[in-house]
């Protein structure tokens, strides 16, 4: 009589290299450890562009996008001192002029002062006056409506707003309803894709200093040491930064933000616009003390 014999051998099985299970479990991890955080979630973006899975460039794309998310209006906007306005009686030969000069394309109109805002102006709006001439014109209306927003508005929001509604600028005003400032879709964008350059920008791409007032000057960041010290006569190091920005980088110890004020040698500069990722632009005056400090 026949007898079976049994075993208690699994069957065989294909044989698996140490390189197979260490890919799975990178696969069966990647669907299973989901980032908990924005920090957590970067560090796999940045992990995929030093593996090349994406360049640099969209790297940092994806970084101003998130920063976008958690900023308010009141960290870029364009401040009240800087805004350039239009007086809703300010006839057209005395406010083309400012329009020209500036490059802009939308304009605040006030009444009768910066806190009585009173509408946009586009400049596109008064190119009729080329061919009809300025016999009954009136300002108020071409003038489009004015959209006011608060400080503290988040910027995905308000990017959201802009392209919902198709407006380009808003007027921000503080807790008191006073204007402290305008915001424009491109100021926006600049957080998330660096700063955009239009044709008037490459035009003037060769002034990096302009004097504005009495020992009162405006100076881009990118402005070369040597052009600097040339433009007043000084002297300050080249030998570590190629830039002004630089300088100033390092002089305060870290990115300043808006209005923060340090020294180099004789001059006094103080940050007119910075972003999450460097500097922009400064304000300089000569000042009588010497030395570096931080005044924040």
């Amino acid at each position: 009589m026949a007898t079976s014999m049994t075993t208690d051998e699994p069957p065989s099985s294909p044989p698996s290299s140490k390189g197979d299970k260490n890919w799975l479990e990178k696969l069966f991890g990647a669907f299973s450890a989901e980032p908990k955080s924005r920090d957590e979630l970067l560090d796999i973006i940045k992990d995929a562009a030093e593996n090349q899975l994406v360049d640099a460039e969209a790297l940092s794309i994806i970084e101003g996008a998130l920063d976008v998310s958690s900023q308010q209006v009141r960290e870029i906007m364009i401040p009240r001192s800087q805004m350039v306005v239009v007086s809703l009686q300010d006839k057209p030969e005395e406010f083309l002029p400012k329009i020209i000069e500036s490059g802009h394309s939308r304009f605040p109109v006030i009444g009768e002062s910066v806190d009585d805002i009173r509408g946009i102006l586009l400049a596109k709006d008064l190119l009729p006056l080329v061919l009809k001439g300025t016999e009954g014109f009136r300002l108020e209306d071409i003038i489009r409506p004015a959209n006011i927003i608060p400080e503290s508005k988040r910027l995905n929001i308000l990017l959201r707003e802009f392209r919902e509604n198709r407006y380009h600028m808003a007027v921000v005003i503080d807790e008191y309803g006073g204007v402290s400032g305008v915001v424009t879709i491109e100021d926006i964008l600049e957080e998330i894709v660096g700063e955009i350059e239009d044709e008037t920008d490459e035009e003037e791409g060769d002034s990096f200093i302009r004097k504005v007032g009495e020992n009162d000057y405006i100076v881009k960041a990118l402005t070369p040491i040597e052009e600097f010290n040339d433009y007043f006569e000084a002297e300050l190091s080249d030998e570590e930064f190629d830039t002004i920005g630089g300088l100033i980088m390092q002089s305060f110890g870290h990115l300043p933000g808006r209005d923060e004020i340090t020294r180099l040698g004789s001059f006094m500069f103080r940050v007119l616009y910075a972003d999450n990722r460097q500097i922009h632009l400064l304000r300089v005056m000569r000042s009588d003390e010497s030395g570096t400090r931080n005044d924040e």
